[in-house]
């Protein structure tokens, strides 16, 4: 089968989620979450406990508020991550998928911490956050893009332009011979 052949085919364009899911992009941005969801625990377990304690009151009650929020937004994280693999892996179908992003939100948590507050916290906490904050706002982005397109499957359109270019082509080459 020939290049201007395939193109010619009748076939349904790709779906970008289907690509994506699929793709060593979501491979990486997968790897990327739960490294962080990993490190963060880690340094919540570990370090961040001894950093918290060194704390005046006031930055005392913002790191608990910061480490919860920063807490719950990777694990909306996680969850997205796992479903979106879940799908490309063949686990569960799409409409599944569907009915329990419904149970995962990806709510942008607003924070109540003050500027103040904030630069009283230790220096890794306010990079973990900085990180899952990155994730969040790509990993949104991201499924603003596949709900568009499920929500709107591309519609078949007439004759393929680059199909056109091409038989323009072999019909001026085919006159020169």
């Amino acid at each position: 089968m020939s290049e201007p052949d395939v193109i010619k085919l009748d076939v349904d364009p790709v779906r970008f989620g289907q690509s994506f899911v699929g793709s060593e992009a979501f491979t990486a941005l997968f790897q990327e979450g739960m490294e962080l969801v990993e490190e963060t625990a880690a340094y919540l377990d570990g370090q961040g406990r001894e950093d918290s304690r060194l704390l005046r009151r006031e930055a005392s009650v913002a790191y608990a508020s910061e480490s919860m929020r920063l807490t719950t937004r990777l694990m909306q994280i996680a969850s997205w991550l796992l479903l979106q693999r879940a799908v490309a892996e063949g686990e569960i179908t799409p409409d599944q998928a569907r009915a329990e992003k419904a149970r995962v939100r990806l709510n942008s948590t607003e924070t109540a911490t003050t500027l103040v507050e904030y630069e009283a916290l230790p220096i890794r906490l306010r990079e973990l956050i900085g990180l899952a904050t990155r994730l969040h706002a790509r990993i949104l982005h991201l499924e603003r893009l596949l709900s568009e397109v499920e929500a709107a499957p591309p519609q078949p359109q007439g004759q393929n332009p680059v199909a056109a270019q091409i038989g323009l082509l072999e019909r001026a080459f085919a006159q020169a011979e």
